[in-house]
């Protein structure tokens, strides 16, 4: 099965998806052969869709199997495909960012530190988990700083004991650390993971794969 995928050449896939339990969104100009491939290994139905007019889907879309939080720009359109699938949250403040500011699965939800803490207790209520504030190796933006299933988180590499300590808390999965795409810190920028499989970009090592597949119980 394909491990690994370019998003149009780029390798950055995790920038321009999101995926969400058993939905992926995507851009509407999807290469053919990146759809095929989130659909084979995640197993997942695709939600085609712009966010506020744009493809940097990963980066303003976050959510688990209960809702989805979306940047407060969207269009009244694309809120609406959204909506088919998904409860939705609209954020209207400043950090609207979803993707990049925010990070879930079904038991917690990990956002930026700066985050007005109103904003945190809204959004952790909406999605139905637990909340912490938090960083990921220095890095605010835990969005793209980690990525995290129903079975596994994996982190930025340098992340500290007191971070992973602190997220290990909230998220009662394993917890690991990892890179991807030949190094890069921020693995949310390039992987797409759910329950069923993964897709990463297509510079990512087999170091790294072997990575992914143990933080997320897939091997065998």
């Amino acid at each position: 099965m394909q491990r690994t995928i370019t998003f149009a050449g780029d390798p950055n896939i995790g920038v321009f998806a999101r995926v969400v339990g058993d939905i992926a969104i995507i851009p509407p100009e999807s290469p053919e052969e990146f759809k095929a491939a989130v659909q084979e290994a995640l197993k997942v139905k695709l939600v085609e869709t712009t966010i506020q007019g744009s493809s940097i889907i990963g980066s303003l879309v976050a959510g688990n199997s209960r809702g989805v939080v979306v940047s407060g720009l969207a269009t009244e359109e694309e809120i609406a495909v959204l909506s088919e699938h998904r409860e939705i949250f609209l954020l209207h403040e400043h950090m609207n960012a979803a993707g990049n500011v925010i990070m879930a699965n079904d038991t917690f939800v990990a956002v930026h530190p700066d985050m007005p803490a109103d904003m945190g207790k809204a959004i952790a209520e909406f999605l139905g988990v637990e909340l912490v504030f938090l960083t990921l190796g220095g890095v605010k933006t835990v969005g793209m700083a980690g990525v995290a299933t129903n079975k596994g988180v994996i982190v930025h590499p340098r992340a500290s004991d007191s971070e992973i300590t602190r997220l290990e808390a909230v998220a009662k999965v394993p917890v690991g650390t990892g890179t991807i795409n030949m190094g890069s810190n921020l693995v949310g920028t390039g992987l797409l993971v759910n329950e069923s499989g993964y897709l990463a970009g297509n510079a990512t090592s087999g170091f790294e794969l072997g990575r992914v597949e143990d933080v997320f119980g897939f091997l065998e």
